[in-house]
């Protein structure tokens, strides 16, 4: 079995291109799909970049890095949702998945910043 965090944040990345393309084309909206596109990617990126990390150190500044692109992507569905572009199956949907990012998220750098501390 892969990397948990790796395989959730890429398959993430997939959907996030998907829902930008589906908004820009039927929903006609740019501007906020372009922030979605960039947050909601970058998320997954910073994942596989920890995984090549050469030190701890590094590793928890990628994985930091990965969550706060998380929870601006949170922001951004939000706000699609609260204007309309996206219903509530649909955000629910994509909602919960950004949720189970974040959680995983917290759990990998709150232990790694716990183990730099007691070196």
């Amino acid at each position: 079995m892969g990397n948990v965090i790796e395989e959730k944040s890429f398959d993430f990345a997939v959907r996030i291109v998907k829902l930008c393309n589906y908004l820009k084309a039927k929903k006609k909206e740019t501007v906020l799909s372009k922030q979605l596109l960039r947050c909601g990617t970058s998320v997954g990126a910073n994942v596989f970049e920890a995984q090549k990390a050469q030190t701890t150190a590094d590793f928890y500044t990628k994985m930091t890095i990965a969550l706060k692109e998380a929870n601006e992507t949170s922001y951004w569905i939000r706000l699609l949702y609260k204007t309309e572009y996206l219903t509530q199956n649909e955000f629910e949907s994509i909602y919960n998945n950004i949720d189970e990012i974040c959680s995983i998220l917290v759990s990998i750098t709150k232990t790694t910043k716990e183990n730099l501390n007691n070196k």
